[in-house]
């Protein structure tokens, strides 16, 4: 059995005894006990993902800085870049008029007929407002080092572009720079082998802190609401394969198969920047060219989040049916394209898209108080859609690798 197939199944039963093992903590310890429980369990998901993020902005620096210095052609580099953004708002175009519309035909918050409260305080995060100024100066990083240190993913993307096309330009001046970027990606793989080995634990972990809080009774309260989200994901999970099929061929099921240990991964700890490392090597192993998975793929990670964006107009949309405020066409369009820019550099952590939603709320004329709704089942929720993401950009990434293998005639082993 090799080694990514032993970690998925290692996760699924990680995920299976820590819904075990939270259901009986529900059940047998007080509501105080349960919480105190849950924040021991933590430590050990936070550990983990402290150590995913102690890799990811190393990682990303040195995929996408090797990636580009490789490709030796600003053409290239101009081509992939076009193409992959081409597809980026394609999909992201597609997957927040899939959540408008199935959440209009499945009717969630329908009958629920809420009243906003007049005296209920805000949720803390709504107070984070889109700003397009703001957005876009803080493209730029200040100091790569400071960007670095938060793991300001579309920061260290900006300079790692500068960085890649700089090499490019030096020639044999920039080969030692170049060799030690290859060094450091491998490196960074090396560790990132260390710290997987820890991921079923993790996601044991995680499950059981959720559900010892919790209970199994969320489900059942919220079920419609989670039923219908996660329908629409099957639905976007069609219709992002059969766009990749549309490319690829036959070639979609190996690359769906190989990625199943990072979209289980993602599903479980619900963070993206946990499953960005494996979902890396993953693609690499189906044949996409390092050159192109370290360009796209940290790109769609702050410009490709398919799932999340359909959950955000799938959310504003249930919190409107929720307390019977009708949203117009225009609106919805409003909606659409507004959400198509505030997604673009969401976080790839849990509860982003959060902010996302509690910055749109005012926009429409929604109580803020309707984050409430939402909040309770965010992290299953959360699961599903961080999955989604993964799904969504491997299918891009083997996307742009077959049109780049086309227009340069050379084979490509999988895709």
């Amino acid at each position: 059995m090799t080694q990514h197939r032993r970690l998925t199944q290692h996760i699924l039963i990680g995920m299976l005894l820590g819904a075990a093992v939270g259901y009986l903590c529900h059940a047998a310890l007080t509501p105080e006990r349960a919480t105190a429980t849950a924040g021991l369990l933590s430590i050990i998901t936070d550990v983990f993902l402290r150590l995913i993020k102690m890799i990811i902005a190393p990682l990303v620096f040195a995929t996408l800085v090797s990636g580009i210095a490789h490709m030796k052609d600003g053409g290239a580099l101009g081509r992939i870049g076009t193409r992959t953004m081409l597809w980026f708002v394609g999909a992201g175009l597609a997957s927040l008029t899939l959540g408008l519309v199935l959440v209009q035909v499945l009717q969630p918050g329908a009958g629920l007929g809420l009243v906003p409260a007049a005296s209920a305080a805000p949720p803390a995060m709504s107070g984070t407002a889109f700003d397009l100024r703001t957005f876009v100066v803080h493209l730029v990083p200040r100091s790569i080092f400071e960007a670095m240190a938060t793991n300001e993913i579309l920061q260290i993307v900006v300079f790692s572009v500068l960085a890649g096309v700089a090499l490019i330009a030096l020639g044999e001046r920039g080969q030692p720079l170049l060799r030690a970027a290859d060094a450091l990606v491998h490196l960074m793989l090396r560790i990132t082998d260390y710290v997987m080995r820890a991921a079923p634990v993790a996601v044991s972990a995680a499950i059981a802190a959720v559900i010892a809080t919790q209970g199994l009774g969320i489900l059942v309260t919220f079920g419609k609401f989670i039923g219908s989200f996660y329908v629409s994901l099957i639905v976007l999970w069609a219709l992002l394969i059969g766009g990749g099929y549309a490319v690829l061929g036959r070639s979609i099921v190996p690359l769906i198969r190989t990625i199943q240990a990072p979209v289980l991964l993602a599903f479980a700890t619900a963070s993206s920047e946990a499953a960005y490392p494996r979902t890396l090597e993953q693609l690499e192993r189906v044949g996409i060219p390092k050159r192109i998975a370290s360009f796209v793929l940290p790109l769609g990670y702050s410009f490709n989040l398919d799932g999340s964006m359909m959950y955000c107009a799938f959310a504003l949309m249930f919190i409107a049916q929720a307390y019977g405020i009708q949203i117009t066409f225009a609106e919805q369009i409003t909606m659409l394209l507004l959400l198509m820019v505030m997604s673009k550099g969401m976080a790839g952590v849990p509860r982003a898209s959060l902010v996302v939603i509690a910055a749109a709320l005012p926009h429409f004329d929604l109580p803020e108080a309707g984050l409430l709704l939402i909040m309770g089942v965010d992290q299953f929720l959360d699961m599903g859609r961080t999955a989604t993401n993964v799904v969504g950009n491997s299918v891009a990434t083997a996307v742009v690798a077959r049109w780049e293998d086309t227009a340069r005639t050379e084979p490509c082993s999988a895709v």
